[in-house]
């Protein structure tokens, strides 16, 4: 009777840790599948959204844009703002969505819908530019009023130029960028850029690109609007 006494607790006992390891296990596997369903899920902790991030191929478009249309060579500073805009028009109070593209007839209609969607979807949310631009001259990123510190800002450094010398030279004011939307098979990009001078005048362009093997291009560029201010008697347009 002893003995069968041990045995039966023995066992209980190990039935015991045996359902207690196979709890964890489905905690883990259940925790597994949270992360498999939900990848969008973020720690309490985390500061910025995965959703902000903009992706370094980006960068890679943003610099053709600059210097396909508005570097000169004159040009040895660009300020851009660190935040990238979420509309298209200064006065936009719609969201972009698909029927905001097909009411105002962009690239005469032209534009694949999974990329607008994708462009549209893109740009909920703002995002924060990096230093990452290569497109050979000094940057330096604002934010509203205020400019920031020059940090690693310098893309392919101007050589035999200190920055005070750069700063005195002509300045390309001010750029601000849209996140880029690309087709559901990578094949084209969407962009915005616009172009806001210190005398208040500026335009907004969007950038169609096409791909071919591993090289971005920009296919055709529309302009969304422009602002420039009136002329004076005798003043040619």
């Amino acid at each position: 009777m002893c003995i069968l006494s041990v045995f039966s607790c023995l066992t209980a006992r190990a039935a015991c840790r045996y359902a207690a390891r196979m709890k964890g296990h489905e905690a883990a596997v259940i925790v597994v599948l949270c992360a498999g369903l939900f990848p969008s899920m973020t720690c309490a902790g985390e500061k910025q959204s995965v959703a902000a991030v903009i992706s370094a191929d980006d960068y890679a478009l943003y610099d053709q844009t600059i210097k396909n249309t508005f570097l000169t060579s004159h040009t040895r500073l660009v300020v851009i703002e660190r935040m990238t805009v979420t509309r298209l028009l200064p006065d936009q109070t719609e969201p972009t969505t698909l029927g905001f593209f097909h009411d105002r007839n962009y690239f005469m209609g032209r534009l694949p819908p999974d990329l607008v969607l994708d462009f549209a979807g893109a740009n909920r949310e703002a995002g924060r530019l990096e230093g990452r631009f290569q497109f050979g001259v000094r940057y330096r990123f604002v934010a509203g009023s205020s400019i920031e510190e020059p940090e690693a800002s310098v893309a392919v450094s101007v050589q035999d130029r200190r920055a005070e010398q750069a700063q005195a030279l002509p300045v390309l004011e001010r750029l601000a960028f849209s996140r880029v939307g690309r087709t559901l098979r990578n094949d084209q990009a969407l962009v915005y850029v616009e172009q806001i001078r210190p005398d208040e005048t500026g335009a907004g362009f969007l950038f169609w690109f096409h791909r071919k093997g591993w090289e971005w291009t920009i296919f055709d560029t529309d302009v969304v609007w422009t602002f420039r201010q009136e002329e004076g008697p005798g003043e040619s347009p």
